[in-house]
């Protein structure tokens, strides 16, 4: 009896396993099968996320390509890694040779400067220094954005900023008059990438532009500096100590400076946009250009890639700064060189460094302040993913 309660009959065995072989498959299973099974329904799953979040993406409004888009959907849906090792290879690679044939003229900007020498004229400042003689014309000589001016509040220039090494470089400055101007940042469409209840125009206003003399890029997302942004009296982003900073307060001018006022803005700030360390500091490079984790989750302070800046000089008007080919302590020399006493990077790579320049009030004749960056010249003139500041005069 013992044995028989012990061993059941084939058949009572096969009726409890479901049915013989076939049913103690269905019912057990492989486990490795199973396992590949709910591998793949994942991985399926993943994809068909994916694929939404993508084609969401790309339908959206934008004025950026489609292949920049793309890399930037990567670069926020955790290929950010993968991107910036792929590009720290690409410009790697195309990085410029020492040496060579010199240049022997220099890019056009500008237009003379009408009544120069009169002794009433507005403080103008003095030229740039050229860094190895003969100097080529007009180099580091201030011009103009456009004619009938006698005493612009914006001028451009242009010289060599490295002639000993890449004589071919050249570095476009741009200085703004903080007495005689208007400066405004707007949000783009989707930077800063904060929740905002109104983002405003996301470009220059039609209605503002007969006051329009210029227009320049801001600084990195803030998923990629760890920065903060405050605008109008509100922080969105929270605001991080020792952070470099462009800020500006109620009836003050812009300053650009290392922030100290803790995570929220106090209610008179009009905006403070915040991006990476200072680049220079008291009119010297600072000390934390050598730390390469200080410098975005993109291509750090090594890569020689194009860059733009922001500085202010010791008399309180702001220098703009573009070249292609640097690194971030180049940029800050250049700064430097053109009379910064603190300066901060704004955005890099020759798809986000717009500095342009209008002929003509209504927004009329805009010219780039370098040829070689790749937006139009037109570009702050409709909606921008970007967030930018807009130069008005007084």
């Amino acid at each position: 009896m013992g044995t028989h309660l012990q061993m059941p009959p084939a058949a009572a065995r096969q009726s409890r396993a479901g049915g013989g072989r076939g049913g103690r498959h269905v019912s057990t299973g492989n486990p490795v099968t199973r396992l590949r099974r709910i591998a793949l329904m994942a991985c399926s799953l993943a994809v068909v996320i994916a694929a939404i979040s993508f084609a969401a993406s790309m339908a959206g409004a934008s004025n950026t390509s489609f292949s920049i888009r793309a890399v930037e959907w990567l670069r926020s849906n955790g290929g950010a890694g993968l991107v910036s090792t792929i590009e720290n290879v690409y410009y790697s690679l195309n990085a410029p040779s020492k040496g060579g044939p010199g240049l022997k003229a220099l890019p056009h900007v500008g237009v003379a400067v009408s009544g120069a020498h009169a002794s009433h004229h507005p403080y103008q400042p003095p030229r740039i220094r050229p860094l190895t003689s003969p100097a080529l014309p007009g180099e580091g000589v201030w011009h103009a954005t456009r004619r009938g001016v006698a005493y612009p509040p914006v001028l451009e220039t242009t010289f060599r900023s490295d002639p000993s090494e890449y004589p071919r470089l050249v570095a476009g400055l741009a200085w703004i008059d903080q007495h005689r101007t208007k400066i405004v940042l707007y949000p783009g469409r989707e930077q800063p990438s904060v929740e905002m209840p109104n983002r405003g125009p996301t470009e220059v206003p039609p209605a503002l532009r007969s006051a329009l003399l210029a227009t320049f890029n801001s600084a990195f997302k803030l998923e990629d500096s760890g920065g903060g942004f405050a605008y109008h009296g509100h922080t969105y982003a929270p605001l991080r100590n020792g952070q470099a900073t462009i800020v500006q307060r109620t009836g003050g001018e812009i300053n650009v400076e290392a922030w100290k006022e803790g995570p929220t803005a106090a209610s008179d700030v009009v905006f403070a946009r915040q991006n990476l360390p200072l680049i220079v500091e008291n009119g010297k490079p600072s000390p934390r250009l050598n730390d390469s984790a200080e410098w975005g989750a993109t291509l750090g302070n090594a890569v020689q890639v194009w860059r733009s800046g922001i500085g202010i000089d010791k008399r309180g008007d702001l220098i703009y700064a573009q070249a292609n080919y640097q690194t971030v302590g180049s940029l800050a020399q250049i700064l430097i060189h053109a009379g910064a006493v603190r300066a901060m990077e704004l955005d890099i790579n020759s798809y986000w460094v717009s500095f342009n320049s209008y002929g003509a009030p209504g927004g009329l004749h805009p010219t780039k302040l370098l040829a070689e960056t790749e937006r139009t010249a037109t570009r702050y003139l409709e909606p921008d993913d970007r967030d930018f500041f807009a130069v008005y005069e007084k």
